[in-house]
């Protein structure tokens, strides 16, 4: 199963891309959360409108989904500048990226999304190009070879990726705004659905917006999601008002439960108890008893049960949790238990 083809899926198509961009917001008050970066963006906005300079190159980094390309593009809407988006596997060679950066004029944003996948060779050209808002370029081959330097248009350079360790330390150094993009708290959610219900102009309770990102995995972009699909149950089942019966009945549809998980999700957590005694168990063993690959468990399934308390990720291998067997309704081991037990009254003597 692909990341796209799932309902809680933090990353975007093509299509829904395009669909999100009328719930977008478009100034700094707009946008809900990630307090701690729009705080600070503010200032350093407000600090170089001020000495008319570019504003510096910015990093967000964090899991999909939570807004980074939104706010890129509000920060280049409260510069009063044009944006250019791109994504790091389509610059591919040294070439693309000279033809993008000598097109931006004076204090425009380049937005790089997925910025941890550029080629190495581009990686190199960007340096200057961030430094000295300059681009060396060679011309020619062999001793007839000689290096010109192009002056560019200074510029903003955001650049977004849910593997900041991915990121070579050259270029991460280059940052002088470093952002991190946390999940999203039900109170923030809600106010997101609530927003995104205003402009997609359908009814909804309070008591729907609270279903609604309960389920949503702390991340905006499954909450539109989810709500643009219950708005279809509610139009097709209901009378086209959102309602908790309505909510929880689309959802359930859609194999999503009150925690969030979908199906594969709870299998995932199923195969290592029931098949390996909840663990340790490896990836690789879990990966061929399910029937996917590893990297799409490491990279989709295991971050969001590992926040949620269900799965460990020890030495030996993964391990589900006290919590994961409550979850699916199965007994919690007796030696699981007293382990547990063990645990609360040692912290209870250190304390």
């Amino acid at each position: 199963m692909e990341e796209k083809e799932r309902i809680t899926a933090a990353k975007a198509d093509t299509d829904e891309e395009l669909q999100e961009a009328t719930l977008r917001p478009h100034t700094l008050d707009q946008y809900i959360g990630q307090n701690k970066a729009t705080d600070n963006l503010k200032v350093f906005i407000e600090a170089a409108q001020q000495r008319g300079e570019p504003l510096d190159h910015v990093l967000f980094y964090g899991p999909p989904g939570l807004g980074k390309t939104t706010l890129a593009g509000i920060i280049a809407n409260e510069l009063g500048v044009d944006i250019r988006i791109t994504s790091g596997p389509a610059i591919g060679r040294a070439g693309d990226l000279a033809a993008i950066l000598t097109n931006l004029n004076q204090n425009d944003v380049l937005f790089i999304d997925e910025i941890h996948r550029l080629n190495r060779s581009v990686e190199e050209v960007l340096y200057s190009a961030m430094e000295d808002y300059a681009l060396d370029i060679i011309i020619g081959k062999g001793p007839s070879a000689r290096s010109i330097r192009l002056d560019l248009a200074k510029f903003t350079l955001i650049g977004a990726t849910t593997r900041a360790g991915s990121l070579s330390a050259p270029l991460r150094d280059r940052f002088g705004v470093i952002c991190k993009f946390e999940n999203y708290e039900i109170k923030d959610l809600m106010q997101i659905i609530d927003r995104s219900a205003r402009i997609l102009g359908v009814e909804i309770d309070e008591n729907s917006k609270k279903e609604l990102a309960r389920r949503s995995r702390g991340t905006p972009r499954v909450a539109n999601r989810f709500l643009k699909r219950v708005r279809d149950f509610s139009q097709v089942k209901g009378n086209g008002k959102i309602t908790p019966e309505i909510t929880v009945m689309a959802l359930e549809a859609l194999g999503v439960d009150e925690m969030g998980l979908e199906h594969l999700d709870r299998e995932m957590l199923r195969v290592i108890i029931e098949r390996f005694g909840g663990g340790p168990v490896g990836i690789n063993t879990i990966a061929a008893a399910i029937g996917e690959e590893q990297i799409t468990l490491e990279d989709v399934y295991e971050p969001y049960l590992i926040q949620t308390g269900m799965l460990y990720r020890t030495q030996k291998g993964r391990m589900a949790s006290e919590l994961a067997y409550r979850h699916l309704g199965i007994p919690v081991p007796e030696n699981m238990k007293l382990a547990a037990e063990e645990d609360e009254s040692e912290q209870m003597s250190i304390d």
